[in-house]
C-alpha cells in the first residue's frame, strides 16, 4: 500500500501564553514586572512534534480539534506558514490553551486550561481511519479525543508512538496510550523508580522501545529487555527554555526510527534535537533541520570513536 504521509500526528494543537518569571517556584507577590514580556503563540505538544518531524524532512499531517476563535486562527496560520497539512475538527469549547511560566534557567511550569475539552469531543472515526490508512506512523498526543481514537488506529495496523509526559506511573488516564503504542516516551520527573515503570509498560503493552527523558541527565532507553543510559548532548547555544524539548526528542527519535536506524542511534538523534530545542526562546517555534541534526550526530560519533581509540592506545602503557 502506498503512503502519502510519514507521520500522522493526532491531538496536541493549541496556543501557549509565555510568561518569563524571575524564578521558579514563583513566590507570592501582588505583582511582578516582567521582561522580556508576555507573548502568545501557537504551539503545544502536537504542534511541536508536527513541526519537528516536518523540519527533518518527513511528510507530516496533523489532525486535531480546534476552535473557531482567534487562538484557532493562530494554529491554522502556524501550519499554513510551515507547510504542514492540517485536518481540523470543530472544538466547541474553543482552542486548547495554556500559560507557561519560564524561569531564567529555562525551566518551565505549564498551567493547562482543562476546560476546553468535553467528554463528548470526538475525532471522527472515518477521518482517523482514512488518514491512518495512508500513513507510515501515527504519533498520538494524550489529549482526551485521542484516547478514543486508539482502537481505530490499532485496526489500521499503523505503528504508534505516544508521549506520556510527566506520568507518575499510576494515573489510569495514561494507561491506554502507554499500552497501545509501539514507541513510548515519558519524563522521569514524577517517577520514583523510572526503570520499574518502563519495564511495566514493556511487559503489559506492545512497546518495542520505551524512552524516559531526564533533562540534563540525559535519557534511558529500554529495548529488548536491556536498559541503557543515553548521555545528554551539550546544547549548541545557551539554554533559554526547555519548552518543547521532549517533543523535539520524540521527533528526532522518530526520524531515525522511520529511516531504519538502530534504536540507540535513534535516541542520539532525539538527544541532539532536544538539546537544540532548549536553545530556542519560548516565543519561537524553531526546530532543528535534518542537515544540522545529521552533522551534529556525525561529529559526536567521530569524537566518541576518537576517544575510544585513544583509550585503547593507552590501555597497555606501563603503570
Amino acid at each position: 500500500m502506498s503512503t502519502e504521509t510519514d507521520v500522522l500526528v493526532l491531538g496536541g494543537a493549541g496556543v501557549d501564553t509565555i510568561v518569563h518569571v524571575p524564578e521558579l517556584p514563583l513566590p507570592y507577590a501582588d505583582s511582578y514586572m516582567i521582561r522580556p514580556g508576555i507573548e502568545t503563540r501557537a504551539g503545544q505538544s502536537g504542534d511541536f512534534v508536527a513541526l519537528g518531524v516536518s523540519s527533518l524532512g518527513l511528510r507530516t499531517h496533523h489532525l486535531d480539534m480546534i476552535g473557531e476563535d482567534h487562538e484557532g486562527d493562530l494554529v491554522r496560520a502556524l501550519h499554513r506558514d510551515r507547510g504542514i497539512s492540517l485536518t481540523e475538527v470543530p472544538l466547541p469549547g474553543g482552542t486548547k490553551r495554556a500559560v507557561n511560566l519560564v524561569g531564567p534557567d529555562g525551566r518551565r511550569l505549564s498551567l493547562y486550561d482543562d476546560s476546553r475539552s468535553q467528554e463528548s469531543d470526538r475525532l471522527p472515526e472515518a477521518t482517523v481511519r482514512d488518514l491512518a490508512a495512508v500513513s507510515r506512523h501515527a504519533h498520538v498526543v494524550i489529549t482526551h479525543p485521542c484516547a478514543l481514537a486508539l482502537p481505530v488506529l490499532r485496526e489500521t495496523r499503523v505503528t504508534l508512538s505516544t508521549d506520556l509526559h510527566d506520568w507518575d506511573g499510576a494515573n489510569p488516564y495514561h494507561e491506554p496510550f502507554a499500552l497501545a503504542a509501539d514507541l513510548v516516551f515519558l519524563s522521569t520527573t514524577a517517577l520514583d523508580d523510572p526503570e520499574r515503570t518502563m519495564r511495566d509498560i514493556a511487559r503489559r503493552g506492545r512497546a518495542r522501545a520505551v524512552v524516559a527523558t531526564a533533562g540534563a541527565e540525559g535519557a534511558y532507553l529500554l529495548a529488548d529487555g536491556e536498559l541503557v543510559h543515553v548521555p545528554a548532548v551539550t546544547p549548541p547555544a545557551p539554554v533559554v527554555d526547555s519548552n518543547g524539548a521532549g517533543d523535539a526528542f520524540a521527533s528526532g527519535f522518530l526520524f531515525g526510527w522511520l529511516n531504519g536506524e538502530d534504536l540507540r542511534r535513534c535516541a542520539l538523534y532525539g538527544a541532539v534535537a532536544g538539546a537544540y530545542a532548549c536553545t530556542v526562546p519560548s516565543t519561537r517555534t524553531d526546530t532543528i533541520a535534518s542537515a544540522e541534526l545529521l552533522a551534529e550526530v556525525a561529529r559526536l560519533e567521530a569524537r566518541s570513536a576518537s576517544e575510544t581509540a585513544a583509550g585503547a592506545d593507552t590501555s597497555g602503557d606501563p603503570v
